[in-house]
């Protein structure tokens, strides 16, 4: 199939694309990768009548800290982050977990900002946001508004993002990395596809060796990435056992809600996300106590 009409515009600030958005109503997209978009216009899933391209955004563009955030500009190339030695000394989760985002290609492609914006629950990136509570910020001719992600990720392929808002930036907090370990693990089908469930976690350890702070989120068991506050609030002060991450993640069944899809049913993927939950906790805590590099 071929795509549905559509007009083209291709824009070098980011008040031009505020501008832009705010003159062409809702039916107006912005394409910077375009690794999910073009494939559902060919398809016709997706029929915006008007293409902003941002690619000539430098703005858009680029890795940084500011204060205890990595902040990563939203039209940042995948590709990019994964590469960056800023992403990788400061959120190293978020460097494990790129390498699992598509493959090669679509990373050299695909921007941080569009997949946030494109929501999959499968995805890595708004995993990862979720996992480490991150902020993002986007524009429009209003100003710019700051969203936690937990209230920027709405459903599946939806978030809170209004039609005339252009995400600028997404912040990833710093923690210390002393006594501080990181997790990851998903399943798919294939490696690249498009995870059935994965999990994230970060834990830090106080002088006794016992959990002080934990976070952990899971991707493709609910309509968009959940934080597992049930098994946070259940190992905190504990020595992160195995026995007692077992009973944690065991708890989780309540909070979740699996799809089933042609790739896996429901109870195996709600199966599946607490084993990954338990896998991802285990990580963190070895890593945090040296014993995992």
């Amino acid at each position: 199939m071929k795509a549905a009409p559509f007009d083209y515009v291709r824009v070098s600030s980011i008040d031009e694309v505020c501008q832009v958005l705010a003159d062409s109503g809702e039916e107006a997209r912005i394409i910077a990768g375009g690794q999910t978009l073009v494939p559902l216009m060919a398809m016709r899933l997706a029929r915006p009548s008007l293409l902003i391209d941002i690619n000539d955004v430098s703005e858009l563009s680029g890795i940084s800290v500011d204060g205890n955030d990595l902040v990563i500009k939203a039209g940042t190339r995948q590709a990019d982050a994964l590469a960056s030695d800023i992403v990788k000394s400061n959120v190293p989760l978020l460097a494990d977990a790129l390498s699992h985002v598509g493959h090669t290609q679509t990373r050299n492609r695909g921007t941080v900002g569009g997949s946030l914006v494109n929501a999959d629950p499968s995805a890595e990136i708004p995993l990862i946001a979720q996992t480490l509570d991150a902020v993002i910020v986007a524009r429009s001719t209003r100003g710019d508004r700051t969203i936690p992600v937990n209230e920027f990720l709405e459903s599946a392929m939806a978030t809170t993002l209004a039609p005339d808002e252009c995400l600028v930036e997404a912040h990833f907090p710093i923690w210390a990395s002393k006594n501080t370990g990181f997790g990851f693990h998903e399943v798919s089908i294939r490696d690249s596809d498009f995870a059935l469930a994965a999990a994230a976690a970060q834990v830090t350890l106080n002088r006794k060796g016992n959990c002080e702070k934990l976070n952990v989120a899971i991707g493709g068991a609910s309509p968009a990435a959940l934080r597992l506050t049930i098994v946070e609030e259940e190992l905190v002060g504990t020595d992160l056992g195995d026995d007692a991450i077992k009973a944690a993640c065991a708890k989780i069944g309540d909070l979740i809600d699996p799809q089933a899809d042609v790739h896996a049913d429901a109870a195996y993927r709600g199966r599946v996300a607490k084993v990954m939950a338990g896998r991802a906790i285990c990580d963190s805590r070895d890593r945090a106590k040296g014993v995992l590099q």
